[in-house]
């Protein structure tokens, strides 16, 4: 599942690294608890807001039949 950031953080469990509005949440080649998730995409976490949210997939448009 995808996550894009919505408000700029530093993350303390990923050695600092830090997030910007529209990045994709968690990086590549970084794993993440879902306790983790829910915590970033919450308002539960230090910063008191919620920092990530979940990128719904685009449904992909249905081919045009042909006549």
């Amino acid at each position: 599942m995808k996550y894009k950031v919505i408000k700029s953080f530093r993350d303390l469990q990923d050695k600092g690294h830090v997030y910007g509005i529209g990045d994709e949440f968690p990086r590549e080649g970084v794993e993440v608890a879902e306790k983790r998730v829910k915590e970033l995409a919450s308002a539960k976490n230090k910063v008191g807001v919620p920092l990530i949210k979940k990128v719904e997939p685009k449904p992909e448009p249905e081919p045009k039949k042909k006549k």
